[in-house]
């Protein structure tokens, strides 16, 4: 059970890491370039750019909250 405990531990702490927002703006930004790329509606080419663009703005938006505290 310890082992179990240990394992669940690493995996949370390197996926979470210090900032659960990160962690949440990359499955945001997955969330929202998968099924276009599922469905074909953009290019290769085209999802990078868009799944790039989401990030960032995540993490610009994660920066503004964590700088106005």
């Amino acid at each position: 059970m310890k082992f179990l405990k240990g394992f669940a531990m690493f995996w949370y702490d390197f996926i979470i890491g210090d900032d659960w927002k990160i962690a949440a703006a990359v499955v945001a930004a997955l969330a929202l370039t998968v099924p276009a790329m599922t469905a074909g509606v953009l290019s290769g080419t085209a999802l990078v750019i868009v799944s790039a663009v989401a990030l960032f703005v995540f993490f610009t938006v994660s920066m503004i909250v964590d700088v106005r505290r």
